[in-house]
């Protein structure tokens, strides 16, 4: 069975230049485990690959029970150069919990 991520977490978004940064932070903390095993940063990339053109790189924080996702190169320039709606991708956070993982 799929879930999507809005049905157990929430998400928060940063950035810095054209680094967007993604918390994912389980809404219950047993399901940290099941997260850190599913929310791979591969599958963080292929899920935003129309709009992170760098790396995906996952910090597990297990004593907060969350994962960052350091996005590079997703914000087209950074918020001085972008001419998005969104330059800060605060928006993003919505994005990654539009994706889907097993049960």
């Amino acid at each position: 069975m799929k879930v999507k991520l809005y049905d157990i977490a929430h998400s928060r978004a940063g950035d810095k230049g054209n680094t967007l940064i993604l918390s994912l932070i389980p809404f219950n903390e047993e399901d940290f485990a099941w997260l850190c095993k599913e929310v791979t940063a591969e599958k963080v990339k292929q899920h935003l690959k129309d709009i992170v053109t760098g790396d995906v790189i996952r910090y597990e924080l297990p004593n907060i029970s969350s994962l960052l996702f350091v996005c590079q190169q997703a914000l087209s320039g950074g918020v001085t150069t972008s001419l998005t709606m969104d330059t800060h991708g605060k928006s993003l956070s919505y994005a990654l919990l539009e994706m889907e993982i097993l049960r």
